[in-house]
């Protein structure tokens, strides 16, 4: 009975592997698998497409993949410069500053399969719009200009900028780089002027470039920037002149000590002298005073020897000798500092653009943008004029 289930068993187990080898699609009693089919190679598009001309400066170059990720890409100018830029998350790269107007360029890109392989790069060759309206600009201070230490840095605009979306373009397009990097931010003066000033003073030897990003920056719907500006100045040592109304003297300081102190006559009643921080805005050895010009016409019109400006509106620090007799006693002036030649030559020759002015004592309170007049708000006030940190009134 044993060895007769013994080969009941076994014939049935032979039955089995019989069946299994007898399936269909095993030709030969074996499963023949090929190697699987390979992946598509990746495809990759650029957005402008080769050939585009009219590209907006501003726009992004769009990459798609399908299949694949894109492992790099480089856009250059004719002259093989490449621009700086990053990718985005929607698959955009952007440069970190607009593109030139009416400039070409051209884009190249490669991507990488899942498994490694790669595809032959893909270039696409456009050209950014000829802009019908071009926004202009001028800066101060001038390139290589030693200065004192209340120098604004000045954006001067050829347009209106009135939108806070165009003002905060605008203040993202500067950056300023320094020795000594302190606080110090962008305020608008008016719709055509915005101003950068430290929140304290600028320290002495500070050395700082400013680059205004300006070309292919979109102002309104029509209008581009199409040239950037660069500007590297300095910072000479300290000058604080403090000029007291009721003592009728100019004490000037250098880096905290007195080096000079000068008997001076201000304006005398009904042309009073302007108080506040000032600072030194231009100078000139010889400039001709006209009392029209601040709205008196025919008081007086004459030659004037080492001016310091002041104000706009027509303050400076000059040489009168027809009134050393009161320097120092009382005021006669129609509104500007006299001082004698001697000390008015030695002023003239000691003061930096930008140095500090302070008047105090007098009747008429500094008006903000009686010229380059950022110490005459306070750093909040200051802030509140960013299109960025505040309301960017003018």
């Amino acid at each position: 009975m044993r060895s007769s289930g013994t080969l009941l068993v076994s014939a049935f187990t032979a039955a089995v592997v019989l069946t299994a080898g007898c399936a269909p699609g095993m030709p030969g009693g074996a499963q023949q698998e090929g190697p699987p089919a390979p992946a598509p190679p990746p495809v990759l598009s650029i957005t402008p497409v080769d050939g585009t001309k009219q590209v907006p400066p501003d726009t992004g170059i769009a990459i798609k993949v399908i299949g694949g990720r894109v492992t790099s890409l480089t856009l250059a100018d004719a002259a093989g410069h490449q621009i700086e830029g990053s990718m985005g998350m929607d698959g955009t790269w952007r440069p970190r500053w607009p593109l030139k107007p009416a400039t070409a360029y051209t884009v190249s890109a490669q991507a990488t399969s899942p498994d490694g392989r790669q595809v032959a790069a893909k270039r696409a060759a456009f050209t950014t719009l000829k802009p019908k309206r071009v926004l202009k600009s001028g800066m101060s201070p001038l390139e290589g200009e030693k200065v004192g230490v209340g120098m604004p840095i000045q954006l001067l605009l050829s347009d209106p900028v009135t939108t806070q979306k165009d003002r905060a373009a605008v203040e993202r397009s500067l950056t300023v780089r320094m020795s000594q990097p302190v606080e110090g931010g962008w305020s608008w003066v008016s719709d055509t002027e915005v101003q950068f000033r430290p929140r304290e003073y600028w320290p002495a030897g500070e050395r700082v470039t400013v680059v205004a990003h300006l070309a292919g920056l979109r102002i309104g719907r029509n209008m581009w920037g199409t040239r950037d500006r660069t500007v590297n100045f300095s910072v000479g040592p300290e000058h604080i002149t403090t000029i007291r109304n009721k003592a009728h003297r100019a004490v000037v300081r250098k880096n905290g000590e007195v080096v000079k102190t000068i008997p001076v006559s201000l304006g005398k009643p009904g042309y009073e002298s302007w108080s506040g921080t000032m600072i030194a805005q231009e100078k000139a050895a010889d400039f001709l005073m006209d009392s029209a010009t601040v709205g008196i016409p025919g008081e007086y019109l004459h030659h004037t020897k080492w001016n310091v400006r002041m104000t706009y509106s027509g303050m400076f620090f000059h040489a009168a000798p027809w009134s050393v007799a009161s320097q120092g006693h009382s005021n006669v002036s129609h509104g500007c500092v006299n001082a004698g030649s001697d000390n008015a030559r030695w002023f003239y020759n000691f003061t930096q653009r930008g140095d500090i002015i302070k008047v105090k004592g007098t009747s008429r309170r500094l008006r903000f943008g009686n010229g380059p007049t950022p110490w005459a708000k306070t750093w909040q006030e200051w802030q509140a004029g960013s299109a960025l940190t505040g309301s960017s009134d003018a």
